[in-house]
């Protein structure tokens, strides 16, 4: 019984000292550091740079999801999913949940798609088969 509480007792103060050599222990300061090592300083981000990196994405995030769903919700596009039997509430559902690459790459496709329709470049028909390459792929996207 003795050799147990010894034995807490140990443990506990071993705890305590190793928590107080925790708060003990005097970090660097940033200007110090800088001061010690210049060359880390190029790998810092300020708080301003990170939040302006991350609204950036934010907003184009925003403007793909935008293009996509715009050009998914086309009369042409929502005649070619209901004749495939494919629930267009299901795509535009799938669609937010695109990676940030997926999302950049078929919202390019789909604008690049609408720019050759509007010039006359494509016909219907095409138009139609773009649409639907890019309902599989979402879906696919969002399956695996």
């Amino acid at each position: 019984m003795q050799a147990r509480r010894s034995f807490i007792f140990l443990t506990r103060g071993f705890a305590l000292s190793a928590l107080l050599s925790l708060f003990a222990y005097s970090p660097v300061l940033p200007a110090q550091q800088s001061a010690q090592n210049p060359a880390q300083d190029a790998h810092l981000v300020s708080p301003a740079q990170l939040q302006q990196q991350v609204q950036s994405a934010s907003a184009a995030r925003g403007k793909n999801i935008g293009t996509l769903t715009q050009f998914l919700s086309s009369p042409t596009a929502l005649r070619a999913m209901k004749s495939k039997h494919i629930d267009p509430a299901q795509v535009q559902n799938a669609i937010p949940s695109l990676s940030d690459s997926e999302l950049a790459d078929l919202s390019a496709r789909a604008a690049h798609a609408q720019q050759e329709f509007a010039a006359g470049t494509i016909d219907n028909n095409m138009l139609l088969i773009i649409i639907l390459i890019l309902v599989a792929v979402i879906l696919i996207a969002v399956i695996r």
